[in-house]
């Protein structure tokens, strides 16, 4: 069974901010280090002296338990009341440990959502094992007896879940679990899918929401510093924590954690009024699904046509720019390159400006050319698609062969949509139907399978509409399309209309 939680904020208009803020931002933030500073000795009492045993089992009982875990629920509330949230109103009833084992809370919009934490009586969570390390925060995870794992492990992340599902059903020996199963932050304005490990076979969450204008945390825009400025300039920020039904999954929900987590999704979708997506993270970039395939919302391309303008790079020096990448990439075969190869490749002056682009397509100092110069084709030029996809076709061909491999069918798509592409299966599945992929065979199925043939009309085509950025060359030569400026194309067009409705924004600022 699982319980929901509607949880709202709403604060004051404020048009004296900066004024308020000047005042209350310094004393604020100095009771509420305060208070962080009294529970760092406090926490590390819970587990003091316990062996490794005692630690793997919850402390319920004894002073431990009756004394130390007041003392952090007060002065947890202590910081929040600090910073402006007076009063938390709550509405509905909250389910027992075992009714509901675990707290599923959404949107998630700032670091300051863990409000929600003295309110369900300092719930237990699951965090990044590096936090660990953080003075302070290090010694709360500890008391709280958190669920701590390294992302980057595929161990810990097996192990967590491991965890994580021990604790969920042990039927109320340990207490419940606060989750976002969002994954990450967002505007609040919508929910992004969420992550089906939250929503496994069986486990019962309540579902919880935080809104408000002021602790708003996404990848563009606000940073922490500014939420919390902003939450401090307000007089105060009124708080409602709303229950709502236990919602009880199917046979079929507890079979599919995918199914049970989508149907979480859009029951706490439809009591907030906002929109279900199937928007998800892909690394740093909101992405949408479609058959097995992530879509970009923002195309780094974009991003990277908007730097090369901002350091003064015109239609004429950018296609020369994508000719120099592409001849790179076709007579030497040299596909990687790191900062110092962008440098003369974009023809920049600005070393900080080619580390960005880097970043934009990378997690490391390396880029792949072939990924950068058919992003930037897929997402600006107005190049046939089926010349484009001739293009892709034979930078990914590497024995020249004729035919694609899985690995190459992966890299090739997420080199046309500007992002990784890690589910390709289904697709290479279509693919390979009649033997091994050939360049016929991928032009056939994206433009004619009912769900690829979307990624065309959606992503790729321009239809009716004037492309306005300097298109691709063909061949080193020839060039398209010669005006300048954004593209205003169908799949602008939808980009546009999502984040007008809100949906597009969503952010890596992970717990």
């Amino acid at each position: 069974m699982q319980q929901t939680i509607s949880f709202t904020c709403t604060s004051p208009s404020n048009p004296q901010g900066m004024v308020f803020g000047s005042i209350l931002f310094p004393i604020r933030v100095f009771l509420v280090a305060i208070c962080f500073l009294i529970m760092w000795p406090i926490a590390r009492l819970r587990l003091a002296g316990l062996s490794e045993a005692e630690r793997a089992r919850p402390v319920m009982t004894g002073w431990r338990r009756w004394l130390l875990h007041p003392i952090i629920w007060f002065l947890s509330r202590a910081a929040f009341f600090f910073l402006g949230f007076f009063r938390v109103r709550v509405k509905g009833r909250r389910a027992c440990r075992k009714e509901a084992p675990v707290l599923a809370v959404a949107p998630h919009s700032s670091f300051l959502d863990m409000l929600v934490l003295p309110e369900t009586q300092l719930a237990t969570v699951v965090s990044r094992s590096e936090n660990q390390s953080i003075p302070v925060i290090g010694a709360l995870l500890e008391f709280n007896q958190a669920v701590l794992v390294n992302r980057k492990n595929p161990e810990s992340r097996k192990q967590a879940v491991m965890q994580i599902i021990q604790r969920l059903t042990s039927n109320g020996y340990w207490p419940q679990m606060l989750m976002f199963p969002e994954g990450t932050t967002t505007n609040g304005t919508s929910l992004i899918k969420f992550k089906p490990g939250e929503n496994q076979p069986g486990y019962k969450p309540h579902r919880g929401s935080l809104l408000g204008d002021t602790v708003r945390w996404t990848h563009k825009g606000t940073s922490w510093m500014e939420a919390l400025w902003h939450t401090c300039s307000q007089i105060y920020t009124n708080v409602t924590v709303e229950y709502l039904p236990v919602y009880i999954p199917s046979q079929e929900e507890k079979n599919d954690p995918n199914l049970y987590a989508d149907n979480v999704q859009k029951v706490m979708a439809k009591a907030l009024g906002i929109p279900a997506t199937d928007h998800v993270m892909e690394g740093r970039v909101p992405t949408r699904k479609l058959g097995g395939l992530s879509l970009p919302l923002e195309p780094p391309a974009r991003e990277t046509h908007s730097l090369l303008q901002k350091n003064g790079l015109r239609k004429p020096e950018v296609e020369a720019a994508l000719s120099r990448m592409i001849d790179r990439c076709q007579s030497e075969q040299r596909w990687s390159a790191d900062v110092d190869d962008l440098v003369p490749l974009l023809g920049l002056t600005d070393r900080q400006t080619a580390a960005k682009i880097c970043g934009l397509y990378s997690k490391d100092d390396k880029v792949d050319l072939r990924q950068m110069y058919l992003s930037m084709a897929a997402v600006y030029g107005r190049l046939d698609f089926k010349s484009l996809l001739h293009r892709a076709f034979t930078l990914y061909d590497r024995e020249g062969s004729g035919s694609l491999t899985a690995v190459a069918v992966s890299d090739l798509m997420g080199a046309l949509l500007g992002s990784p592409q890690h589910h390709t299966e289904e697709l290479y599945r279509e693919l390979s139907k009649g033997g091994t992929p050939t360049e016929q065979d991928l032009f056939r199925v994206l433009t004619t399978h009912p769900t690829y043939k979307k990624l065309i009309s959606e992503y790729f085509t321009s239809e009716g509409a004037e492309s306005t950025l300097p298109s691709i060359p063909v061949t080193n030569r020839k060039t398209g399309n010669n005006n300048e400026g954004l593209p205003s194309n169908n799949r602008s067009a939808f980009l546009h209309e999502t984040a007008d409705n809100g949906v597009t924004v969503a952010n890596k600022k992970d717990d």
